[in-house]
């Protein structure tokens, strides 16, 4: 079945969702936050999502706070998440809670809280959901590093359940839909993020006790529900070791067509070999794996890409003509480029600076969160700061053009910087073409038989 997938971009983000001035702003911060930080956000099959009911979106946790500021941003209808009773009672955070129409949740491990107050979050949730809205959970319960999924606790499931046994008689229900989130690399900046959503299905409605909790068997067997529906949508391999084999497989099979950039057809690639190996391990996939890790142990040594050999298929002349077509808007660009770079390097060296230190006390996926805060408050700093220092030179007309000018020159920095990226190891492989083109032929072959070996694994393009 062919998948719909689309690109988010910001200004499609902002047309399509309605909210209050507040939820607006806090929209466009975070959204062109995270357009900075990923080159790239993708959804797939986003058709799914129902309309004219309510729905309770259930994600897997890989990444911090930048899962639910990425839900915040891309999901394509106003979400509400679930947030634990005490920070409704601080003053400012109050304040965003309730613009973003988030919840309170008591929890027994927090002192003083009233559990079957939720019996009033579960009338919000139904309340919510009633008007046509959406609310995002987290059933994992904890942001990991784990290669995969961690058993989904059953937090998610008694609350949809909660609000579902309390939707008025003749109500449309409550719509669970999986989204599987996945990052192309959780802590690089400018690395991907893909929403992979999956088939909805109904919460059914049961018998509340007096705390407001539904039956232990109900919340298991929805809870098993959930975390099944995710493990359609996310990738789940055992160990980091298969899941970089499953990767540098994909680096194989793409590398001839220029295919496999798109990121639904990444994860469904990464889904189906994890799968292969997951079941039990044949001679000849075992030692096609083999084979896989030496040859991209051969590429990392030369630091090239499977794709850089695809020049073999051209001429010299072709080659050189092109690494011009591709390279001279560059030279136009650089002194721009120089620009951006020379006066956001603080700002830069600052957000990595903090995403170090906050590293250290936690997961790694803390540097992405990290990251993305420090920018959202370093970079416009960083022209006002300019902005200033203008202003004082040459007046305040000229300090407020600066402040798109420097917006500008960061941006085509950022562009450039990444097509410079890029093209070095273009630049390798044209040198090697050149130089050591034997060699080259022989891993282009190397790459070719590969790829008919992954060919025959019947995997998808």
């Amino acid at each position: 079945m062919k998948e719909d997938h689309r690109t988010i971009r910001l200004r499609d983000i902002l047309r399509s969702r309605k909210g209050g001035a507040t939820f607006r702003v806090l929209l466009f911060i975070f959204g062109s936050a995270l357009k900075l930080f990923f080159r790239r956000i993708e959804t797939v099959n986003e058709h799914r999502v129902p309309e004219g009911t309510g729905v309770i979106f259930v994600l897997n946790h890989p990444n911090g706070l930048i899962d639910p500021a990425l839900v915040f941003v891309a999901l394509p209808r106003k979400i509400s998440f679930l947030a634990k009773s005490t920070l409704f009672r601080m003053p400012v955070i109050s304040f965003l809670l309730k613009e973003v129409d988030a919840l309170p949740v008591y929890r027994r491990m927090d002192a003083g809280e009233d559990v079957s107050q939720n019996l009033k979050t579960f009338a919000a949730a139904r309340d919510l959901l009633k008007r046509g809205g959406s609310i995002a959970l987290f059933p994992e319960g904890v942001s990991h590093n784990s290669s995969k999924m961690l058993p989904a606790k059953t937090g998610a499931a008694r609350i949809a359940l909660g609000a579902a046994s309390m939707n008025e008689e003749g109500g449309k229900g409550v719509q669970i839909i999986p989204v599987g989130l996945y990052y192309t690399s959780k802590t690089t900046f400018r690395s991907e993020a893909l929403l992979h959503f999956g088939k909805a299905f109904s919460v059914p409605s049961v018998t509340l006790n007096a705390e407001g909790d539904p039956p232990r068997e109900d919340v298991k067997a929805l809870t098993a529900k959930i975390e099944n529906a995710l493990r359609e949508v996310t990738i789940n391999a055992e160990t980091d070791a298969e899941l970089n084999t499953a990767d540098a497989a994909r680096g194989v099979f793409f590398s001839a067509s220029g295919g496999g950039r798109e990121l639904h057809k990444r994860q469904i690639f990464l889904q189906q070999y994890i799968g292969e190996q997951g079941s039990e391990r044949s001679a000849e996939l075992a030692d096609l794996d083999e084979k896989i890790l030496k040859f991209d142990k051969k590429l990392s040594e030369i630091k090239l890409q499977p794709e850089h050999l695809s020049l073999s298929r051209f001429t010299r002349g072709f080659v050189v003509k092109q690494a011009f077509l591709q390279t001279w808007y560059l030279l136009v660009l650089a002194p721009i480029a120089l620009v951006g770079v020379l006066l956001h390097a603080p700002a830069y060296q600052l957000c990595k600076l903090f995403a170090a230190i906050y590293s250290r006390h936690g997961a790694d996926d803390v540097a992405s969160t990290v990251k993305v805060l420090a920018g959202i408050v370093f970079m416009p700093l960083t022209w006002l700061i300019v902005a200033t220092a203008i202003y004082f030179l040459s007046g305040w007309e000229v300090a407020l053009l600066s402040i798109p000018i420097s917006f500008l020159t960061g941006y085509i920095a950022l562009i450039t910087l990444e097509d410079i990226e890029e093209l070095r190891g273009w630049a390798r492989a044209i040198r090697m073409f050149f130089t050591k083109k034997e060699s080259f032929l022989r891993l282009y072959v190397e790459r070719n038989d590969l790829q008919e070996e992954l060919g025959r694994l019947g995997l998808d393009r």
